[in-house]
């Protein structure tokens, strides 16, 4: 379940949220959330705690005086790959710079998904999208075509 489903808050909230200027700082067990919207942002940083996974509480005075999450909060949540990296902070779990997970050569590979025999087996199918010699988007993107010179 994605965090933002776990949290109440406004429409408001959420599209503060979205648009207001935030940076982010990790530290174990949470992210610090500075609002560079303001003229003084150093005025405007609070810590917010991750509980499983979740923006649980905020340091801001919204958060203590409202019904609902506040925007550090919401804000933290649809940043799922700040989530990922508190949960990392052990070390447990290393995060890659875009968010990604850094796997190692001794992990084992994941098995395949149905979707990855959906497409195996589209693959020894002819492609109703692709016209004649010119092959569609996904068989060029997949690798399994070419574009014709």
């Amino acid at each position: 379940m994605h965090p933002l489903q776990q949290l109440e808050f406004s429409t408001r909230v959420a599209k503060r949220a979205q648009y207001e200027a935030f940076e982010f700082s990790l530290f174990p067990g949470g992210v610090t959330v500075r609002n560079g919207s303001h003229a003084n942002p150093s005025e405007h940083e609070y810590l917010v705690r991750i509980e499983d996974g979740i923006p649980a509480v905020c340091e801001c005075p919204a958060d203590e005086r409202y019904d609902g999450a506040c925007k550090h909060r919401v804000a933290v949540a649809i940043r799922r790959p700040l989530l990922d990296a508190v949960g990392a902070a052990d070390g447990s779990q290393p995060v890659a710079a875009d968010g990604g997970r850094v796997t190692t050569p001794t992990e084992d590979k994941p098995e395949r998904s149905p979707l990855q025999d959906e497409r195996t087996a589209r693959d020894e199918e002819e492609c109703s999208e692709c016209i004649g010699e010119f092959p569609c988007w996904e068989c060029v993107r997949t690798g399994r075509r070419e574009l014709p010179e």
